[in-house]
């Protein structure tokens, strides 16, 4: 600017050279505009800042702080905080993952992302490993660790001279699964939280028990199996000398982050060996976490004295829940936030319960686009305001503000499928469900999608009963899903089941096409009448919107072994020739049937990967390598009346 001035200056100013001066002036006034486009531009080599440079500008960084908890265990934090003399709010995320800013020598920017978009509204972001992972002292056990941790944790930040005393809670997957069964220790700096993708932190509602995702129908699911191997570490590693200062870790951090690294294998393949329980052993992980769960059953006292929540627990924290119609445990889920609507004895807190459910995978929230492909369907354009409404929810919590939240934001707010919109209810399932009942029938052939089977609002008049044949060692193999942390072995969301409806060991039951579109929106229960000759098998079943053209795609499934048929505190075994009935844990979905449309059920005895193979012998299952084939079968009649009830709103 400067040298621009100047050069105006040395323009020469007698009359005669006028127009010189004009034209000079001109010039330089078109100079100066073309280099503030530049400079904007950054063709002068100016470039947008980094985060870290963004993130200085507004913040405090505190990092590789030591908070100590009540055993001497110090865990490694992150503090980012306004640079203000006023107290802040805090958002606090803790995770057994890694959130070091360094990694193989460059920086990483997702948690200077995150505590960026919480500076710049007014908050301290505050991050925090599990005790035993990375820098953070002690021994890591999945959500084994004390939930003291927790309660510490809260109790330390809100003495902060820079705190306001509020506390919110934040985290998807992993980091949300904790903050159940800690908010139900109801510690009073503890404001609010936002549980996103929890399920592997319910233990027990109700009568689902799937002990942090670990079991479904007392079925091991093997995303656990899978996960272990990437994220548990040896406890061998670098010591770092008593003593060492905050500069001293931080300095290391820069160049050794603790993060090992298994190497990749194909998880496909992985998951195949038997006995499960030396899965991992077979690929060279890490196994004594592993080890001990592997033989835990369903109602193990030991699922009981960790960190799982369970509904003994009262939770007393107003909360913003968000689920995924193709996550892991979607039933479970939207169950927890009744149970808590419905239970709470806290009105504040019963009347302070809200819910979004996408149509994504696991914690895929923020990624739904425009045209939202999961798995082989679009949903169209999924996308939804998540900041504002979270920012809106801490603004109400953390800092007392009076906003519209609650005028705004629907108590549910839950995609619906086929139709591609969001919708609203103030509660779960919508007012205007109602339950409609279709019952299986068939003339005894309803294998594979060529056979017979039927879904129809009537009873059978008699029973021609379903049969086929399950061999552990070749069984159906999943395509698709509600799934996640299964590395290659499983792809979720849906897809065209059509290919797998050729295998004469899945029978399939399908209405007529729909006269006019049908909305199902909420829980689907399934009743099956069963008889087998062995022991013990397994039953899945599996619904789904099948189009005009053929086109089959998967919305929900479950399974259920039939030692638990009768709860999971015992193991009741069958005999040979005997009908029992079996209900099944309840699907949940919304979708849009159009016009044209039908709405089919398929039913097996295996989908696997997504859960172990049950060996049909009775014996323990995870300790087994050789199974026998069973000879399983559905029977449908007035005595028998096998079934699915769906949730039709009007």
């Amino acid at each position: 600017m400067k040298n621009i001035r100047y050069a105006r200056l040395m323009v020469p100013s007698p009359p005669c050279f006028g127009f010189l001066q004009i034209a000079f002036a001109k010039t330089i006034q078109n100079s100066f505009l073309l280099f503030t486009i530049l400079a904007i531009t950054g063709l002068f080599g100016q470039e947008e800042p980094s985060i870290s440079e963004k993130l200085k500008e507004i913040a405090i960084i505190d990092q590789k702080v030591m908070m100590p908890m009540r055993d001497g265990i110090r865990l490694a934090t992150d503090i980012y905080r306004p640079k203000t003399d006023e107290k802040v709010p805090i958002i606090f995320s803790r995770t057994p993952y890694n959130f070091n800013s360094w990694g193989d020598g460059k920086e990483q920017t997702r948690t200077k992302e995150r505590a960026y978009k919480a500076v710049k509204r007014g908050y301290a972001y505050v991050v925090q490993n599990e005790r035993g992972r990375y820098f953070s002292e002690g021994e890591w056990d999945i959500l084994g660790v004390p939930l003291t941790d927790g309660y510490d944790a809260f109790s330390w930040m809100k003495e902060q001279s820079w705190s306001n005393g509020k506390i919110g809670t934040l985290g998807c997957s992993s980091t949300a699964e904790w903050q159940m069964a800690v908010a139900a220790l109801d510690h009073p700096a503890h404001a609010a939280m936002v549980p996103q993708a929890f399920g592997a932190g319910v233990g027990r509602v109700g009568d689902l028990m799937e002990q942090g995702n670990w079991y479904r129908g007392g079925v091991e699911q093997l995303l656990f199996f899978a996960w272990l191997y990437g994220v548990e570490h040896d406890v061998f590693k670098p010591r770092i000398p008593e003593g060492s200062t905050q500069e001293d870790l931080i300095r290391i951090s820069r160049f050794y982050d603790l993060a090992p690294e298994n190497p990749p294998i194909d998880m496909s393949e992985a998951l195949k060996h038997l006995p499960i329980q030396d899965i991992l052993r077979n690929i060279n992980g890490k196994k004594e976490i592993f080890d001990k769960m592997v033989r835990r059953k369903p109602n193990h006292p030991d699922w009981f004295s960790g960190g799982l929540y369970h509904d003994n627990m009262e939770i007393g924290t107003p909360s913003f829940w968000f689920a995924s119609w193709y996550d892991v445990s979607i039933t479970p889920n939207l169950a927890l936030f009744n149970h808590v609507r419905h239970t709470a004895k806290d009105p504040e807190v019963r009347d302070n319960q809200y819910l979004v459910i996408a149509p994504t995978l696991h914690c895929r929230f923020t990624r739904a686009t425009e045209n939202t492909i999961v798995g082989e369907r679009s949903v169209g354009d999924a996308r939804l305001n998540y900041d504002e409404q979270i920012y809106g929810w801490w603004d109400l919590w953390l800092k007392g503000q009076r906003n519209d939240f609650k005028e705004r934001t629907p108590r549910v707010q839950y995609f619906t499928m086929g139709r591609n919109i969001w919708q609203s209810a103030e509660q779960w399932p919508p007012k205007d469900v109602k339950m409609t009942t279709f019952y299986l029938n068939s003339g005894g052939n309803a294998n594979t999608l060529n056979g017979d089977g039927i879904l129809t609002k009537k009873k059978p008049k008699q029973d021609n009963p379903d049969s086929f044949i399950y061999d552990p060692m070749n069984p159906v193999t999943s395509h698709g899903g509600n799934v996640c942390c299964t590395g290659n072995a499983v792809e979720g969301g849906a897809f065209d089941q059509q290919v797998m409806e050729e295998r004469d060991d899945i029978l399939v039951y399908t209405t007529n096409a729909l006269k006019e579109g049908v909305e199902v929106t909420g829980f689907i229960e399934s009743t099956l009448f069963v008889s087998s000759d062995v022991k013990d098998t397994d039953f899945t079943i599996k619904l789904i919107d099948v189009y005009p053209d053929g086109r089959a795609y998967n919305l929900d499934e479950t399974i259920q072994r039939a030692r638990f048929r009768e709860g999971y505190d015992k193991e009741v075994f069958m005999e040979k020739g005997t009908v029992y009935k079996i209900v099944l844990t309840p699907m949940a979905t919304s979708n849009y049937f159009e016009k044209g449309h039908r709405i089919r059920i398929e039913i097996s005895s295996s989908n696997f990967p997504r859960f172990a193979r049950n060996l049909n012998t009775g014996g323990n299952n995870y300790d087994e390598s050789k199974g026998i084939i069973a000879h399983n079968t559905i029977h449908h009649s007035k005595q028998y009346p096998s079934q699915i009830r769906i949730p039709i709103r009007k």
